[in-house]
């Protein structure tokens, strides 16, 4: 009976911890999630959230899709190798927007003050350093690493030169993909969701039409390479960092406004 009895014990905890939210059944009842509490707390999330995959994976495939349509074989050799270099790399600066994530929204719910204001701006300052150390350092491992790594993949001489063809641009993407990642972890710690929605949802549009546009020119005989392809990723990148960083600074100019106004209406009660 005891035996028994420490089974029960053992299996209870191993049935996970949503166990009682859901039951197997209720998965695929859309009508049962929804109205879920566990549910609701992560859905305003879902959209930016795969979002945020979808725009990437659709700026890769179209990246692929315009080298081996387009460019030829020895630009679509090139271009693999150096994708799954950069693919290696990105895992190592976009954790930052996982720190980001842990870190503000802990402060963010703290009721509006002008200490939360400052410790907000102060945050925010710290992460920006962060994200440009990280930049730095993963553009020498490009610049140093890829024209090593490439080797790896082929001896060709003719495709080499072209990966190399594409290191400036891996770089200016990867440079600024720490400031990103901080940016956007810092927005999703401020829940500002419709912003990041809107913002990826453009981005899913527009990052392929560009690519295309590469494409056609390529095909009516103008010159375009590699260098030119992820010339015109890394100006995603770029732009993508801008609007992040510039939102994260106007965020933080509401919040500082909003903390002074109510440090003003508190020294006028107390008169």
């Amino acid at each position: 009976v005891n035996g028994d009895e420490e089974n029960v014990k053992v299996k209870a905890p191993a049935r996970g911890i949503l166990a009682s939210k859901y039951k197997p059944s209720s998965i695929l009842k859309l009508s049962s999630l929804r109205n879920n509490k566990t549910t609701n707390k992560f859905l305003p999330f879902l959209v930016p959230v795969t979002t945020t995959s979808i725009g990437r994976v659709s700026g890769y495939l179209t990246m692929s899709h315009v080298a081996s349509s387009a460019l030829g074989t020895l630009d679509m050799a090139a271009h693999q190798i150096a994708i799954s270099i950069f693919c290696c790399l990105s895992p190592l600066v976009d954790a930052l927007n996982t720190v980001a994530q842990s870190f503000v929204p802990s402060i963010f719910a703290r009721s509006k003050s002008k200490q939360r204001a400052l410790a907000l701006r102060k945050t925010s300052l710290n992460f920006t350093k962060v994200g440009a150390i990280a930049g730095l350092t993963i553009v020498t491992l490009v610049t140093c690493g890829v024209p090593f790594l490439s080797r790896l993949f082929t001896t060709d001489p003719r495709v080499l030169s072209r990966v190399k063809n594409a290191i400036p641009g891996i770089a200016i993407f990867l440079g600024f993909d720490g400031l990103m990642s901080i940016g956007e972890g810092t927005l999703l710690g401020h829940k500002d969701l419709a912003f990041l929605r809107n913002s990826y949802a453009t981005f899913f549009f527009l990052v392929p039409a560009f690519m295309l546009r590469l494409k056609r020119k390529a095909l009516n005989g103008i010159p375009v390479g590699l260098g030119t392809m992820w010339g015109t990723f890394s100006a995603y990148e770029v732009v993508r960092t801008v609007m992040w960083l510039t939102r994260v600074a106007y965020l933080q100019w509401k919040t500082e406004s909003e903390a002074s106004k109510i440090e003003e209406e508190q020294g006028i009660a107390a008169m």
